[in-house]
């Protein structure tokens, strides 16, 4: 049966072959191989890097932080968390009109 290859599950692998060649107990012909199969994973994970890159930048991310951050010509931002917020003052009986 074979597993879908997911970014995490080439980064796992990735690990273990640089694990493999760093022990130096891998012979030639399972260098090259271990070598060729550490390429074909680092461009798959490129691709998936760059897919998901591509996916932030279609959501604009960037424009709306901007959008919700105070403008130089003075307005309003969302508060976050933490910040004082100014309450209403006090309405008396006076104030309701019936």
């Amino acid at each position: 049966m074979s597993e879908e290859k997911t970014y995490e599950s080439a980064v796992e692998r990735l690990d273990e072959i640089i694990s493999r060649l760093d022990s130096g107990d891998a012979q030639l012909r399972e260098t090259l191989d271990l070598c060729g199969e550490a390429k074909q994973l680092i461009e798959f994970c490129a691709a998936e890097l760059s897919a998901v890159d591509q996916g932030l930048k279609e959501l604009k991310l960037d424009e709306l932080a901007q959008s919700l951050a105070p403008s130089a010509s003075g307005g309003a931002a969302i508060p976050g968390p933490g910040t004082p917020v100014e309450e209403a003052p006090p309405v008396s009986d006076d104030d309701v009109p019936f």
